[in-house]
């Protein structure tokens, strides 16, 4: 019998799913983080082997009998990016004698594309700490909208909000603002009181802006007016993105699920969006992803087991 194996590498943990060629589910595992662009391709390729290893030990199985394993991380965006971890971890796999078929990278947003409509045509809005779109249309291809970066991009995100509630808070300091519950519920969270702690968190102790985000949507819950203005300027924003993906996928009804905690929980900004959604278009629907991004690794792992298997 042979294997394949599907991971998803995030910055806290990485899950990884093996299973027979017909995709039935064998043994699940975790381990450490898995970006390489903070971590090293080293210390990842560290925890993949040793992921790959319990699969191998609870299943009583040959290494050989993997035919391909593809991790969907983060960090993996550019190819570059990508191959540098795939020539590192083969390198890696043979110095500590582990045989390896077939090895791929892809991104972490393609492994939940994948995973959320178990390979066909469908979209999904990334929103945690940054903001994507992708799309999959009838033919195969891959769309992207957004995904430009804190420092040009990630509207609608954890981050943004966060920075405009504390933009809020920072002008209610000085004046040049309205007041805002937001003010208070800063110091309540984070201590934070007047303007040379807010400066020297923010820049010198690298406060993270996103951890402020949740602070915005209970301010909003409870009416503050400049935490709600701040929602619906950055709902806007998202609805921008599925305007633009709507234009590239062709299909009579589009298909979208939401991946990040800001929309895939229940909260004030999660309800206004899918409102806005159903009230600005009639061919969207919002459905829950089929799976989760390990097993979106699994079906390109899949894919290229069989492509192989016509090759040998």
């Amino acid at each position: 019998m042979k294997y394949i194996i599907g991971m998803d590498g995030g910055g806290t943990k990485t899950h990884c799913i093996i299973t027979n060629q017909n995709c039935n589910i064998l043994y699940e595992c975790n381990g450490g983080p898995s970006n390489f662009l903070i971590l090293g391709t080293e210390k990842v390729s560290e925890t993949l082997s040793g992921l790959i290893k319990e699969c191998i030990t609870h299943l009583k199985i040959e290494p050989e009998d993997i035919k391909s394993i593809v991790i969907g991380t983060t960090g993996a965006g550019r190819r570059s990016d990508a191959e540098k971890l795939e020539r590192d971890f083969i390198s890696y796999a043979e110095l500590i004698g582990l045989p390896i078929n077939d090895f791929h990278v892809e991104s972490d947003a393609k492994a939940a594309l994948e995973g959320a409509f178990s390979g066909n045509p469908g979209c999904i809005l990334i929103a945690g700490t940054g903001s994507i779109m992708f799309g999959k249309d009838e033919t195969g291809l891959i769309h992207r909208v957004g995904g430009f970066g804190r420092f040009i991009g990630d509207e609608g995100s954890g981050f943004m909000l966060g920075k405009k509630g504390l933009i809020a808070v920072a002008k209610s300091f000085d004046g040049r603002g309205e007041k805002t519950i937001l003010s208070q519920m800063v110091f309540d969270q984070f201590k934070i009181d007047s303007p040379e702690l807010l400066i020297t968190e923010i820049y010198r102790n690298n406060f993270d802006i996103a951890s402020a985000a949740p602070i915005l949507l209970e301010a909003a819950e409870k009416g503050d007016a400049i935490a709600l203005a701040i929602i619906e300027q950055e709902l806007d924003e998202l609805m921008l993105h599925v305007k633009a993906m709507r234009e590239k996928i062709k299909t009579a009804i589009m298909n979208i699920s939401f991946i990040g905690g800001i929309l895939s929980n229940d909260n004030i900004y999660s309800r206004k969006f899918i409102q806005k959604i159903h009230e600005q278009f009639k061919d969207v629907k919002i459905k829950k992803p089929d799976s989760n991004p390990a097993f979106g690794a699994l079906l390109i792992a899949k894919k290229r087991a069989d492509d192989l298997l016509k090759n040998d």
